[in-house]
């Protein structure tokens, strides 16, 4: 998993509430478990018309923000049904950071195991938050994990919270197979001197 320290980049508005898995990725794309490819179906729903072609009013296909790496979602991102296809569609389109008032805990969960970091702000903050980023190619954020905030486009900063050890990871590109890694000389050896205690086994 990459390291996330500091992020600078377009951050898209999203003001809608309750956006939950099936909008991030529809059900029709999961029969891969592979973690790429799945980008070009993010918001599938509301990203295409029926025949296939673009929607030109949804956020991510205007000119300005097709390449933002920030999105700026509304209350309880990421509810219903726990698929990890949902951050691994947003990470495979290039969006590593979501800032939102409250995400589903599982969603929640899932971002931090595939390299995506989730900021919880308080209603105040997400109204700033979406108003620098309503700006177009000028809507710039970056987000610096290690002080923990969020700066905006006219210097304006956003502080937040997270959990010690889940900054740890991110920090240092670290999830569930990476921490298991860290242990490997103790698990080699615990391994030898069970070799040795119990050959048997």
């Amino acid at each position: 998993m990459e390291k996330f320290t500091t992020l600078t980049g377009v951050a898209a508005p999203l003001p809608i509430i309750n956006i939950d898995t099936d909008m991030i990725i529809p059900k029709q794309f999961l029969k891969t478990i592979k973690r790429t490819g799945l980008g070009a179906s993010l918001f599938y729903e509301m990203r295409f018309n029926d025949d296939g072609s673009e929607n030109e009013d949804f956020v991510l296909n205007k000119p300005a923000y097709r390449n933002a790496k920030i999105l700026v979602a509304g209350d309880n991102f990421g509810c219903g049904s726990s698929r990890e296809h949902a951050p691994w569609a947003l990470k495979d389109f290039g969006i590593t950071c979501v800032i939102s008032t409250s995400f589903a805990d599982i969603f929640y969960n899932n971002c931090f195991k595939n390299g995506i970091l989730p900021i919880i702000v308080s209603p105040d903050d997400l109204d700033k938050l979406l108003d620098d980023a309503s700006r177009g190619a000028n809507a710039t954020l970056t987000v610096d994990l290690e002080k923990q905030e969020v700066r905006g486009p006219d210097g304006g900063k956003i502080e937040f919270e997270i959990d010690a050890f889940r900054k740890h990871c991110l920090l240092n590109g670290l999830d569930d197979i990476g921490l298991t890694l860290e242990k490997s000389e103790k698990i080699s050896g615990f391994e030898g001197q069970m070799t040795e205690d119990r050959p048997w086994v």
